[in-house]
């Protein structure tokens, strides 16, 4: 028990002890930002946000702590232990570098791989020049390396299944000549980490270390030589740092919370496949090649096995004849008092027949804001629904329309958040002076009819 109280020691230690709470705090301040451009962009397109900002924020740190205490009880419970030169603290480092090259490449499986890359060659060169062996840094055990890999691809599936579909911003496409709706997900997680570190009596980091841990009879479930060799020959404490869980997808096949939990599946599963094909390191070399190789490419064949399973899937969210499916409704939206909810069709508003949401409040004012909307539900049940809206906000419901004119279409690829925000705002700023300029020309025909009639 003492292991694992030790384990959860200093994975407290990393979020109230100085210097790695002020990366915490760093780490929060930057997801807060994020999270405030997400809800900015639900407000522009829906007139009200699906989630808050500090909502958003709050979830990714109180989950991120469980996560991490999770994976790290994990980790030391199977007695996976690394060397105080194996260079896993680079894991980060690689990452957030990967990311800049593109967002996705964040994942541990590309990071893993390089290291692991990286440790390999240095093995493989001090065979041939015996020198090099004397000052070998990324000197990391490949099965712990997988593992490690594997455990927190575990969380990472956990996570996406309890808050994946958070902060979800309703996109379009065009397939087949329809407009279809969906929406795209991306949530991070930052996680304080606790792994055991084997270290040598003379080495100074022991006065930042916690006192060495008392072997339980039954640790390690799994074990390696290099591993029981550090168990035997070197004390073993517990380093806490951080840790970036990111997951990014895209669904027009699926609701965001069925699209989480399918995810979080098969980020789940390949974790665990990922511990079971970490054992074929034993081998020897040969074996952590194919270990090395086989953690990309797996996590490549899952994206792509997801891909192909949304392409052959039906869309989701479609309108037609009959009317307007809804695809989003803001948390302040009146209509939820009526119990309208996402992939509801709106069959007319007072009897009539709409195209778009602009068509909706040209309804709404010839009838002074007093509406009956015919919703037809999810099980084909059709009823009236009537309410008065307030004329100074927006419906606050999201419907995908049937056609969208070609000056309209801001492309989402992938281009950095604020880039597509500022073609959002930019396209909105152009929407208001399209119409300030109609109501100028509106005044201007009004005041040279009454011009008019005062000649006569």
């Amino acid at each position: 028990m003492s292991l694992l109280i030790y384990t959860l020691r200093n994975v407290a230690g990393a979020i109230i002890a100085p210097p790695l709470v002020f990366l915490l705090i760093t780490l929060i301040i930057m997801l807060h930002l994020k999270n405030r451009k997400i809800v900015s962009m639900q407000k522009m397109i829906l007139g009200g946000s699906v989630n808050s900002s500090i909502e958003l924020t709050l979830s990714q740190l109180v989950l991120g702590i469980m996560g991490g205490s999770i994976g790290s009880l994990i980790l030391t419970s199977l007695g996976v232990v690394f060397s105080r030169n194996s260079g896993i603290e680079y894991l980060l480092i690689i990452s957030i570098l990967l990311m800049f090259i593109k967002p996705r490449l964040i994942c541990f499986s590309y990071s893993g791989a390089i290291l692991g890359a990286i440790s390999i060659i240095i093995k493989l060169l001090s065979k041939f020049v015996p020198d090099f062996s004397n000052n070998i840094i990324f000197n990391i055990d490949i099965l712990y390396l997988i593992i490690f890999i594997g455990v927190f691809h575990i969380i990472e599936g956990i996570l996406v299944m309890i808050d994946g579909d958070r902060g979800a911003v309703p996109v379009f496409t065009n397939k087949d000549g329809r407009i279809i709706g969906g929406y795209a997900l991306k949530r991070y997680w930052a996680l304080p980490v606790a792994i055991m570190i084997g270290i040598t009596m003379n080495d100074s980091s022991l006065n930042y270390m916690t006192e060495s841990i008392q072997n339980p009879n039954w640790w390690p479930l799994i074990k390696s030589s290099s591993g029981l060799s550090l168990i035997t020959s070197s004390i073993i404490s517990i380093l806490p740092f951080y840790t970036i869980l990111g997951y990014s997808s895209i669904t027009f096949t699926r609701s965001k919370r069925e699209k989480a939990i399918s995810s979080g599946w098969h980020i789940l599963i390949y974790g665990i496949i990922l511990i079971i094909a970490a054992q074929i390191t034993r081998f020897g070399i040969w074996g952590e090649i194919v270990a090395v190789i086989f953690t990309p490419f797996a996590h490549e064949f899952m994206l792509n096995n997801q891909t192909k399973s949304e392409e052959k899937r039906k869309p989701k969210f479609v309108s037609d004849e009959e009317g307007l499916t809804i695809l989003e409704i803001s948390t302040d939206s009146q209509v939820k008092k009526f119990g309208i909810d996402v992939g509801n069709k709106i069959l007319s508003i007072n009897n009539k027949n709409i195209n778009s949401e602009a068509e909706s409040y040209a309804i709404l004012k010839a009838n002074w804001y007093n509406a009956i909307l015919k919703i037809k539900d999810s099980k084909g049940i059709i009823r009236d629904i009537e309410f008065r809206h307030n004329k100074n906000t927006r419906l606050g419901v999201l419907l995908v329309p049937r056609k969208v004119n070609k000056e309209d279409v801001i492309p989402v690829d992938d281009s950095s958040f604020k880039s597509v925000f500022n073609k959002f705002k930019n396209s909105e700023q152009k929407e208001k002076y399209k119409t300030e300029e109609c109501k100028i020309n509106e005044n201007k025909t009004n005041q040279d009819e009454e011009n008019k009639d005062k000649k006569l």
